[in-house]
């Protein structure tokens, strides 16, 4: 069971199953835990090797036991993100933490991925299960609907989840609309039934001040 002690420090109540975690985040634990390194991040040697062609690197560590294990990095808060049988999408940076069930993976972004800096590939999580993310500052689920789209900036992008299309839009961004852009800039447009998961502090981008 995942759950929340403050907003920074995520909590794992394991009963002799296991989770998936980011390399290095554990930080505290009671009772009895095994941790293993799982090479390339991925689901096997078909993940290994997906994510070292596509550039999608993420370190993961499997923990097995029993008690309670505490995981944190750099202080970044913490949203649970519950799955039913069906995907998340999410940058490598922001995934902490997964049930050992769920499937992980990768998927192309095309130009989205270029445009953040986080290249063309992003982590796909995909089952039954809880996902733990990042964020730099609260992040926010805002909703996409049929009759409302929704754009947001790439360099506050975490996630989404739900039958979501994402288009990226060149030329135009939230300082243009208001005349207070300059260079390159970008937006990706969001359309369909779901979430999209934002956080209020924006990553460097290969598009500059976006």
């Amino acid at each position: 069971m995942f759950r929340l002690q403050g907003s920074r420090t995520l909590a794992v109540d394991l009963a002799g199953d296991a989770v998936k975690a980011k390399n290095g985040s554990m930080v505290a634990y009671d009772g009895r835990m095994t941790f293993k390194k799982l090479t390339g991040g991925g689901d096997g040697l078909r993940g290994m090797v997906t994510r070292r062609l596509t550039g999608e690197q993420m370190t993961v560590m499997e923990v097995t036991g029993q008690g309670t294990c505490y995981f944190a990095d750099r202080a970044s808060e913490i949203s649970l993100v519950s799955l039913h049988n069906d995907k998340l999408y999410v940058e490598s940076s922001n995934l902490l933490c997964t049930d050992a069930g769920l499937r992980t993976g990768t998927t192309f972004t095309g130009l989205r991925g270029g445009a953040t800096g986080n290249g063309l590939f992003t982590t796909t999580v995909e089952g039954t299960g809880q996902v733990a993310i990042m964020s730099d500052g609260s992040a926010v689920a805002l909703r996409v609907s049929a009759s409302y789209p929704l754009f947001v900036d790439p360099g506050a992008y975490i996630a989404h989840q739900g039958n979501v299309q994402q288009h990226f839009q060149t030329g135009v961004n939230f300082r243009t609309l208001i005349g207070e852009g300059s260079g390159e800039s970008f937006q990706i447009r969001f359309e369909g039934e779901g979430l999209v998961y934002v956080q209020p502090s924006e990553r460097n981008t290969i598009g500059g001040d976006v």
